[in-house]
């Protein structure tokens, strides 16, 4: 590629993705989508001009492919839980008395692995991308009182949990809601981590002191899920 020619496309290529990014927020995608749109075609060229091996680009592709398997089928992308989350999380299970604990998309086991260490109590990390399920599976190996299950969390019967904690995305926050007031019993806990539930009013909220400035939304499950 000539100089000239080089230059040029770089000038295209920055256009390209300021008005990606502006559009998107005419669109109203989520906030995070405009970076994503204005560095991709700059970062494609960048990567054009390192001359790299071809199959270094599958082995990217197969790594995310393990680690971002859900998202193909509707599941959400990989989000980790703080040590800060998993001490917050340890407090709510020993006042609720939990015997049973499940964390939806659990990720490595930020939160599962922890809460199993600190209590004798069932913890079930339902995850089904690849990588990170064997991760927790891994982390899981000597507590015989946790399990990494790796199937959908749509498919989980909430009903035999006490407590349940998720940190998904605002896009499933209506569905799960549905899920937890179909399946899980009167008096037991809803944990949201970032994300409330629409309409819904939290028993509680909790402030966690960690680097994002979390807030764990609870919701108290009653026979008819109160809306405010």
């Amino acid at each position: 590629m000539t100089p000239a020619l080089f230059h040029g496309a770089w000038r295209l290529a920055l256009v390209q993705g300021v008005a990606a990014a502006l559009w998107s927020r005419v669109l109203r995608q989520p906030y995070w989508w405009a970076p994503i749109h204005l560095l991709f075609l700059p970062a494609a060229i960048a990567l054009l001009t390192l001359q790299l091996p071809s199959w270094l680009y599958l082995l990217v592709v197969l790594l995310l492919a393990l680690v971002f398997w859900g998202t193909v089928k509707g599941d959400v992308p990989l989000f980790l839980s703080s040590t800060a989350v998993a001490d917050a999380l340890t407090v709510i299970v020993d006042r609720e008395n939990a015997g049973a604990f499940a964390d939806l998309g659990a990720g490595v086991g930020s939160a599962a692995v922890p809460l199993a260490q600190h209590r004798a109590m069932i913890v079930d990390a339902w995850e089904r991308a690849p990588l990170p399920w064997l991760v927790t599976a891994w982390r899981c190996r000597k507590l015989p009182n946790a399990s990494a299950k790796r199937e959908s969390l749509w498919g989980c019967d909430l009903a035999r949990y006490d407590v349940v904690f998720a940190f998904l995305s605002p896009a499933v926050m209506v569905k799960l809601g549905e899920k937890v007031r179909r399946e899980m019993r009167p008096g037991s806990l809803f944990v949201s981590s970032s994300f409330p539930v629409p309409d819904w009013q939290p028993e509680s909220v909790v402030q966690i002191e960690d680097r994002r400035g979390v807030k764990l939304f609870c919701y108290r499950v009653v026979t008819t899920q109160q809306k405010k």
